[in-house]
């Protein structure tokens, strides 16, 4: 790396057919079939690698439901918040599953979905509901979507006793990084509220946020819950969304020290990359990334002083943009490179052009070693952005 042009993201194709590899083995021992969430992932070129392991992804809007069409190559699993009616049309198009937020949304859209699948009977479209189970593993706030007051799903308390035939599926998503025993707890509260209505639906996705890739991560338990629902509910086709999962651990982001200042002691290693604009999740969730070569110092405020202790600074004008501290075992230079482990699921899809920020570039490092720049960025994305 030591002649890279940085800011880049490397994406490892020997990690990524080793998640792919272990995810395509739980979904055949289990019978449950395990589909790409491209609010994680959605690196378009490289899914002729994703479809040896499997078969469908899942879509939040209209552009990740044609991408899903028209790049993956079978229709998405759609689910959002709110559908409108400019955008719905689309939608049809380009998915063969649609979940709604609540029953105001189903009512509103049910009709469009029964008039397109009467002059597309070859491919109907299938229609769920978001269930809130009333419980999460979720610990931060932010992404917890079962909190009270919470705008997902619909409570078993608000469901009519009996369902109208056209409601096929349900889907839930309470995880966010999770285990397999958190699972385990989540299956109880649905069968908990929702149970009386399993039995007579044909599909039920269990949602995202199963980390299964992470080595920690109890997989045969994973596959004996899923076998059991099956068991319990012959009728469900089970479904699993995660997005962390397929890129867990594939990649780094690679930045460049581009200044060292010192403030009262504390110094800031700046990079040229950005917290805010790059790794935004760093910020929020919070979430502390490791630093190849460098000990991560979480929850610790620099002090005047200290060895080879730095924040790490990225290149915006907003104020908290950066993160501290990590503790290298050299004094740090300028051009020296900083490798941020972990840096492809999520933050390639959420990178931003705040400030005109330069987006990261993203390669592809193959099996046999090769580097493939798969997008570079410039001026013309960020007017283009602008225009």
């Amino acid at each position: 790396m030591n002649n890279m042009q940085t800011p880049v993201y490397i994406l490892e194709e020997k990690l990524l057919r080793r998640n792919l590899a272990l995810i395509q083995r739980v979904a055949r021992e289990s019978g449950a079939e395990i589909i790409l969430a491209f609010k994680a992932f959605a690196l378009w070129k490289t899914f002729p690698i994703f479809r040896e392991y499997i078969h469908h992804t899942t879509a939040s809007s209209p552009y990740e439901a044609r991408l899903a069409l028209e790049e993956f190559g079978s229709p998405a699993h759609t689910y959002s918040p709110a559908y409108t009616e400019r955008d719905f049309p689309e939608l049809l198009r380009c998915s063969s599953h649609l979940t709604f937020n609540s029953l105001s949304q189903y009512e509103r859209f049910r009709g469009s979905v029964a008039a397109y699948n009467a002059s597309h009977p070859e491919k109907p479209v299938s229609i769920g509901l978001r269930v809130n189970p009333e419980h999460s593993a979720i610990e931060t706030a932010l992404y917890d979507p079962c909190a009270p007051g919470s705008r997902f799903g619909i409570l078993s308390s608000d469901l009519p006793e009996v369902l109208n035939d056209d409601i096929e599926g349900f889907h839930c998503h309470c995880h966010c990084e999770s285990s397999a025993e958190d699972l385990r707890d989540t299956l109880y509260y649905i069968e908990k509220h929702f149970g009386r209505w399993l039995p007579r639906l044909k599909w039920l996705n269990l949602g995202g946020g199963h980390l299964m890739t992470r080595q920690d991560y109890n997989v045969p338990l994973l596959v004996s819950l899923l076998k059991q629902l099956r068991e319990r509910y012959p009728n469900l086709r089970v479904i699993l969304e995660p997005g962390s999962a397929f890129a867990w651990q594939t990649g780094p982001l690679v930045a460049s020290v581009v200044d060292v200042v010192c403030n009262k002691g504390i110094r800031t290693a700046i990079l040229d990359v950005s917290f805010t604009c790059h790794m935004p999740d760093c910020l929020e969730m919070p979430y502390w990334p490791r630093v190849r070569g460098a000990e991560t110092l979480e929850d610790h405020t620099p002090q005047a002083g200290e060895e080879y202790v730095y924040r790490l600074g990225g290149n915006s004008c907003l104020s908290g943009d950066y993160m501290g501290a990590w503790r290298f075992d050299h004094e740090l230079q300028v051009g020296e490179h900083i490798i941020l482990e972990d840096m492809i699921h999520y933050t390639t899809v959420k990178t931003n052009m705040f400030n005109g920020i330069h987006h990261p570039a993203i390669a592809l490092q193959h099996e046999d070693g090769r580097l493939e720049m798969l997008r570079e960025y410039g001026y013309e994305d960020y007017r283009d952005r602008m225009d």
